[in-house]
């Protein structure tokens, strides 16, 4: 795993606008979006892939797949306005279907998403401030890394940033962008206040699938670039590697040398990392950070996490069905936790049908928040706070029942199903097994590993979800139309002729025109040839009678002439 964090800190108050006006480092096509729409905190994920919590651990921003944002504004903002016209800015800021935010996929969560910056209790408890809407079904590709890029005070070609190949980035299991605006102190005592810029990105490699089951792994595999140059308006430039298993296993060796190791103690974990001051190793105009294993990794059971969880659907048929998640505590005490979803409006949630159970036995949550849907105006919300017992697996359960969609409400691709929106579940843990994340009260990432916080705040997305909904015979109104053209054009065709046709009798012994008689002549003329044929000679009594009926003709002139004389 790879973790990317680009932090800028700006000494003016988000809360203050008139103070954005002079940029430094601090990028203008965003802090015009901030100001413009009086933002006080903003959160934005982009995710390709699923982060494996009962594998890797816990990741050190963990996001669920597709787009998720979330942003706290100021007081006195008419707040549904100000998100429709912030969605569709920063759609446009970063390349994202973002504008796709509606009412219908947009909630205000109670519990789950609190301010992670500076503000007030009362501030931080009142919900009509917070938004908080996700695109399960957003691809995450090129074309949004490079907006996410343009955001760093550096070029891309410069620094870290340097080794962010799109092409290799976009081979790996995971990759997640990450953006978060938020208020921190400019000193110890808090007299005033900074805004804080972090840019994250986090990507899974298999180093194993091309090396013959060796997990050796450099810059140059991983990103098919050495880092050249380091940026030269960046206070810290610093590599951190995860050396606790150096020497037990797999055993491997760092290339070259860290200047130094931290040891990290806190409560249920140590590790060692290893340091890399960046312009320390640029003597030789590049750094190529390597590693290489001793023997071929064996793959075993890694520890399990103090807590994850699995989603899946119930049911079958296309009438009813419904949802369970199995929240898993590894751990040997009890812990509280807030499990919040969003399930969309068309899965008509039944809520007398909700049911926690921990080993068999019926458990009563302490707080329910639950928000029914209406029809194509909002999705359904729920959040939930209970308790996990040590050593247990607690399970979620509620019934759905799928409705009918106008057929203009189906996307493109139909039949490939509907999203639902990965569960999010906070709780604080004793224990820092397999914990990552940099705490809230600091930002570097350097400071999270001398931290001495007995309290590890952690919030993990569970898998989305696609459920198939009743889907009509797109192919009917192509049927319909075929047959309803054939018949108008029969029936109409002959109605037509039948009522603008002129019938009048035609005389035979009207005198015929020249086109005619020619028409006539080369008819007998070609009667006259298939009758010879057919007899080999040509028919004797046939000729008497023409010769018979001219001799009449001349007698019937010459009695007529005479008659006239």
């Amino acid at each position: 795993m790879f973790h990317f964090q680009f932090i800028t800190i700006w000494n003016v108050s988000i809360d203050k606008p008139e103070s954005f006006q002079h940029y430094h480092l601090f990028p203008k096509s965003l802090g015009d979006v901030l100001t413009t729409y009086k933002v006080k905190e903003l959160h934005l994920s982009q995710t390709q892939g699923l982060w494996k919590h009962d594998k890797w651990g816990y990741p050190p921003e963990d996001a669920p797949p597709g787009a998720e944002l979330w942003v706290w504004f100021q007081p006195h903002v008419g707040v549904d306005k100000t998100w429709a016209d912030l969605v569709n800015a920063l759609s446009g800021l970063f390349c994202a279907s973002l504008n796709f935010m509606d009412n219908k996929s947009t909630v205000q969560p109670r519990w789950s998403f609190r301010p992670t910056g500076l503000a007030s209790e009362f501030y931080s408890a009142d919900t009509r401030f917070i938004r908080y809407s996700t695109l399960p079904r957003e691809v995450v590709c090129t074309e949004n890394l490079t907006p996410w890029k343009k955001l760093l005070p550096c070029e891309s070609k410069i620094g870290l940033a340097s080794l962010l190949n799109s092409v290799k980035l976009y081979d790996g299991f995971y990759h997640s962008l990450g953006v978060h605006v938020r208020s921190i102190c400019q000193d110890s005592q808090c007299h005033t206040q900074a805004t804080e810029l972090k840019q994250t990105l986090t990507v899974v490699y298999d180093p194993t699938t091309n090396k013959n089951g060796k997990q050796d792994w450099s810059f140059q595999s991983m990103f098919d670039r050495t880092l050249q140059s380091q940026c030269p308006m960046a206070e810290t430039r610093k590599i951190y590697v995860d050396v606790t298993s150096q020497d037990t296993y797999p055993k491997f060796t760092l290339t070259p040398l860290p200047d130094f190791t931290l040891n990290q103690k806190r409560p249920g974990e140590e590790r060692k990392i290893a340091v890399y001051e960046i312009g320390n190793h640029l003597s030789m105009n590049k750094l190529n950070l390597k590693a290489t294993y001793e023997e071929k990794i064996k793959f075993t059971n890694s520890s399990l996490p103090p807590i994850y969880a699995n989603r899946f659907v119930t049911g079958y048929g296309l009438e009813r069905g419904g949802v369970t998640c199995m929240i898993y505590n590894t751990m040997e005490f009890n812990t509280t936790v807030i499990f919040m979803e969003t399930v969309p409006w068309f899965l008509r949630v039944y809520f007398s049908s909700l049911e926690i159970e921990n080993n068999g036995r019926e458990l009563k949550p302490y707080k329910i928040n639950f928000i029914p849907a209406k029809d194509r105006a909002n999705p359904y919300q729920m959040e939930i706070v209970f308790r996990l017992f040590a050593n247990s697996v607690t399970k979620i359960t509620y019934s759905f029942e799928r409705a009918f969609l106008k057929w203009t409400e189906y996307p493109p691709d139909a039949n490939h199903g509907f999203y639902i929106s990965s569960a999010v579940i906070s709780s604080v843990l004793p224990l820092a097994s397999n914990y990552t994340a940099v705490p809230q009260s600091v930002s570097l990432l350097e400071e999270s590993f001398t931290s001495s916080s007995g309290s590890f705040f952690l919030r993990l997305h569970t898998e989305a979800l696609l459920v198939s909904l009743p889907t009509p015979d797109f192919s009917m109104p192509y049927n319909v139309i075929c047959l309803a053209c054939t018949v108008v054009a029969i029936a109409f065709g002959s109605l037509h002729n039948l009522t603008t046709r002129d019938f009048t009798a035609s005389d035979p012994n009207k005198k015929k025109g020249l086109i005619t008689k020619i028409k006539t002549y080369f008819k007998k003329d070609q009667n006259k040839t298939k009758e010879e044929d057919s007899s080999g000679e040509p028919d004797k009594s046939s000729e008497n009678d023409k010769d018979n009926s001219s001799n009449s003709k001349e007698e019937t002139k010459i009695k007529d002439t005479d008659s006239d004389t």
